[in-house]
């Protein structure tokens, strides 16, 4: 066990005595990362979730029971209960810890309590990027150090969502949702980026930056994209981005099939020459973040570009996934009007037939609030299918639906079923073309089934 267990009870005596950790939701990305760490550090960890799907698994061959459902009598005798915002307050499982007396304690919580068992804590923040850029960071510090432990919000092809790689540093990500990240008190705080997102939560782009600002001052310090025009005005120990004015960039950019490299500028020395094994122009700024962390730990450029070779991208992120009738088929989790554009430059680069787009709405409010930014960025696609919206955790919307985006946008076709989508792309894609999914919901499972037909 690399992550000890001695050190957790040490420094955070509300759990010294709690050693039955029950995880409501402990399928989630997040939430099953978590539960690994926990059983790592020595305690006995179980859960339920109503889809726990390919995470059940793996939680089950790491000692971690996972149950089907929510049923409130596994929660008796349990000394502590962890649950997520996808919980509802109502959840039976919850419900019953309550009246017990069992301590429940909010995903973000613990996640603030766990960053806190180690030397030093690094949270990655940013609407766009963050789950990459905290994959990096984690390779990098790995590289640097030899002692790094990660909590991932997505499949690392490496580390998968959580890394044991030891005590000196953890990376997490750090969620914006709800304003979950401001229980963080890390170390270092990266800002990423900012953009109009989760204003269901917010209410204004002006209340979203301020909480980026208040996460960054929460922090010993502070590393944040200079290139960014919100996140830029972040009072930094160190900045990162394109632009000459930034302490750490990136010079002589070159792309080839759509991997770039370029040379790490760190006080006007140039490293040599870093090449990254993924897709897009996108993903050197998400590098560079992970170069300006190394950077304010002391390390030289060498174990960077060593921890940057080591990654090789994130489940879902341009992911090749198979073909399709001769044709390339890609998924990326885009869902964002920001990330569709980074998406579709970088298929762009690399497509030598026709480009297929089949996107997914990931929830109503989010299709709503940013509907005009959808129309323009989706309006210049030539094939473009919009497939059903993926609620989430919302109701129906017809404002804010994917039929209604659809009608919008004269160059498309609206698919209800993976039928209707399956008929449309047998009789149109053909060898040499690319056919490109997007979207955060279950638009996945979908094209993977496409790919096995």
């Amino acid at each position: 066990m690399q992550v000890s267990a001695y050190i957790y009870a040490m420094k955070r005596n509300f759990w010294r005595e709690k050693n039955k950790i029950f995880f409501i939701g402990i399928g989630g990305v997040s939430m099953s990362a978590l539960a690994l760490c926990l059983k790592k550090m020595g305690f006995c960890v179980s859960g339920s979730d109503t889809a726990a799907g390919a995470a059940a698994a793996k939680l089950e061959k790491a000692g971690i029971s996972v149950y089907p459902g929510h049923d409130a009598s596994r929660v008796a005798g349990k000394d502590a209960v962890v649950y997520s915002s996808a919980i509802k307050e109502d959840d039976p499982e919850l419900r019953e810890a309550r009246r017990l007396g069992i301590p429940a304690v909010p995903r973000a919580e613990l996640l603030s309590l766990v960053a806190g068992c180690f030397e030093k804590s690094v949270g990655v923040a940013g609407c766009h990027g963050k789950t990459t850029a905290t994959a990096m960071c984690a390779h990098v510090l790995q590289a640097c150090s030899g002692s790094c432990t990660a909590h991932i919000g997505g499949e690392d092809f490496g580390y998968g969502n959580f890394h044991d790689g030891g005590d000196r540093y953890f990376v997490t990500e750090a969620c914006e949702y709800r304003a979950n990240f401001l229980l963080l008190r890390p170390d270092v705080a990266v800002v990423l980026n900012t953009d109009a997102d989760h204003l269901e939560c917010y209410g204004s782009e002006a209340a979203l930056a301020e909480a980026y600002d208040r996460f960054a001052g929460n922090a010993g310090a502070a590393v944040v994209c200079g290139d960014d025009p919100i996140a830029g005005r972040v009072r930094a120990a160190l900045t990162f981005g394109l632009s000459s004015s930034c302490d750490v960039g990136a010079e002589r950019l070159r792309a080839c099939g759509g991997k770039y490299s370029f040379h790490l500028r760190i006080g006007g020395k140039l490293s040599d020459r870093i090449a990254l094994n993924v897709y897009g122009k996108h993903n050197v700024l998400n590098a560079l973040a992970a170069a300006a962390v190394a950077e304010y730990f002391g390390y030289p450029p060498a174990f960077t570009a060593e921890g940057l070779r080591a990654f090789r991208g994130i489940r879902r992120r341009f992911e090749h996934i198979g073909t399709f009738n001769g044709a390339d088929v890609i998924a990326d989790y885009a869902h964002h009007p920001r990330e569709i554009a980074a998406a579709l430059a970088t298929a762009r680069e690399i497509c030598g037939g026709r480009l297929f787009v089949i996107f997914q709405p990931h929830t109503y409010s989010r299709t709503r609030l940013l509907f005009g930014d959808f129309l323009s960025v989706l309006s210049g696609v030539p094939d473009l299918v919009i497939y059903k919206t993926f609620a989430a955790r919302e109701y129906f919307d017809a404002e804010g639906s994917a039929l209604t985006l659809a009608e919008h946008l004269p160059n498309s076709l609206y698919a209800e079923t993976t039928r209707e989508l399956a008929i449309y792309l047998e009789c149109s894609v053909r060898a040499g073309d690319t056919v490109l999914f997007l979207g955060a919901g279950d638009i996945y499972t979908v094209a993977c089934r496409l790919v096995r037909c």
